[in-house]
């Protein structure tokens, strides 16, 4: 059998079309993927890797605390508490009254968790175990400047307490005041299905608990749904609101005038009469009012049907008051112990999202001083330093932004200086298109957490840390324990 040969196949050169095509391929695919490598977030990353310094104008380092570890800050190790609870956290189905059940996370068999007392200067102790929560569990104590290890943030101040295992808080109560207790690991998850509980620090006689939460869309007060009564106890009420959500809440009072006296556990200087005005409680923040109880009067919280009646009989029920307590300008100014002028750092604090990947996937993403997480600052103080710090928002939607471990004091918003009472605050409420100025003095040594309140917007990397000079930390995010601050 005979065979022809081949046919010689002839390559052509590409096309100068198909050339263009494949170099526009390749630009735009490049630089794509250098920025999905770059995002991608290690999963063993030091806290102290994190970021770059920002000194603020101020010295690099004084290593005032060369050589300390978070894990030698810790609350008395000594001593018999005057406060002791033993905490079990759990996976399981539990009951919201007035709703039905709900699968989530307990404390002891209940959400929120029990509810802790203390006087003012106690030795707390509160032991945590953990059943079955297969992520590991912390507990963070929102709004009380403790002792840097006693601070319960995974991969920072501690690891993540896996299933079967307990962790030992030990702080002394210092500051009265109204406060609540979170997990603070995969914290937007386990905070929204259970795991947190409040803290009273020098109870009084007066008090009525409204702590505000949502289950799946279901909010609740005191873990409750619908209209909840409880009696008044006696003349006035100490209201002590807590918004554990991660939005704001209008809070406002049908029935009776009342008195703004606390904000986050530190008191208004001589508050004075509100009537047909809310209140704005920030995602994580406290309110206290002062309410005359001799009639039955309601607590709106937020709108909805929840709501809270102190009191026997008929109680009004209105709708949101349109005008809010503006507490730039309520009650009246006193000292503020510090001097803002004389500042020894000075920050920026720039909240913006832009396009981008984060850890790989893409989408739009928080931004701090146009940089995106990890790569974003750390701002750096010396103990007993001053600090001023510039917050602007224009990322497009509003934030509560937390400090960890400090309390500032609110100097402006949007350039009008404020005039009221100091307002001290651990969670400040910051719009879109808003620019708050705060100050504070760097008096508790640590790394913390500076972060958004907004649970799921921290963990889509709205948080950075202050940081002490010379202090480090041993604790990783991820690596073994699996921690996930947020």
């Amino acid at each position: 059998m005979h065979h022809r040969p081949a046919a010689a196949v002839t390559m052509r050169p590409p096309s100068r079309r198909a050339l263009i095509a494949i170099a526009a391929t390749v630009a735009i695919l490049a630089p794509l993927g250098f920025f999905w490598q770059r995002s991608l977030v290690p999963g063993d990353l030091s806290p102290m890797a994190m970021g770059y310094a920002d000194f603020g104008g101020g010295p690099a380092a004084t290593h005032a605390h060369h050589g300390t570890k978070v894990g030698d800050l810790t609350g008395p190790a000594a001593g018999t508490p005057d406060v002791a609870v033993d905490l079990v956290a759990r996976t399981e189905r539990f009951e919201i009254p007035g709703r039905g059940p709900m699968d989530g996370f307990t404390l002891n068999h209940t959400s929120p968790g029990p509810r802790i007392v203390a006087e003012q200067g106690d030795l707390v102790q509160v032991t945590l175990h953990n059943d079955n929560v297969a992520d590991g569990v912390t507990l963070h104590w929102h709004g009380v400047d403790v002792p840097n290890a006693e601070d319960g943030v995974a991969g920072v101040t501690q690891d993540a307490v896996g299933p079967g295992k307990s962790h030992v808080y030990r702080f002394v109560a210092e500051d009265a005041g109204t406060y609540w207790y979170h997990s603070h690991q995969v914290s937007h998850e386990q905070v929204q299905k259970g795991l947190y509980g409040v803290l009273v620090v020098k109870p009084t006689a007066s008090d009525v608990i409204a702590a505000v939460h949502t289950y799946d869309k279901v909010r609740t007060v005191n873990g409750e749904y619908g209209e909840r009564r409880v009696k008044a106890p006696g003349p006035t009420a100490r209201v002590r609101l807590i918004n554990t959500d991660n939005g704001p809440m209008a809070a406002w009072v049908d029935g009776a005038p009342y008195k703004v006296v606390a904000v986050d556990g530190t008191d208004v200087n001589a508050p004075t009469e509100v009537r047909g005005k809310a209140v704005l409680v920030t995602a994580g923040g406290r309110i206290d009012l002062e309410v005359p109880t001799t009639t039955a009067v309601r607590i709106g919280l937020g709108g909805g049907p929840t709501t809270l009646v102190i009191g026997d009989g008929d109680a009004p029920a209105g709708p949101e008051p349109r005008e809010r307590v503006d507490l730039l300008t309520y009650g009246s100014p006193k000292p503020l112990g510090l001097d803002p002028a004389k500042a020894d750092r000075v920050f920026r604090y720039d909240i913006g999202r832009r396009i981008g990947f984060l850890d790989g996937k893409p989408g739009m993403w928080w931004t701090i001083n146009g940089r995106q997480y990890p790569d974003v600052p750390m701002f750096m103080v010396d103990e007993g330093d001053v600090v001023r710090m510039r917050i602007r928002n224009t990322s497009g939607q509003v934030h509560p932004m937390h400090l960890h471990g400090h309390h500032v004091v609110v100097l402006s918003r949007d350039g009008k200086p404020a005039t009221g009472s100091p307002w001290w605050t651990d969670s400040l409420n910051v719009e879109d298109k808003e620019t708050y100025e705060v100050a504070f003095v760097a008096d508790n040594p640590g790394i913390w957490m500076d972060h958004c309140h907004n649970l799921p917007h921290a963990a889509q990397g709205l948080v950075t840390h202050l940081m002490y000079s010379g202090v480090t930390t041993d604790h990783h995010l991820g690596g073994a324990p699996g921690n996930q601050p947020e």
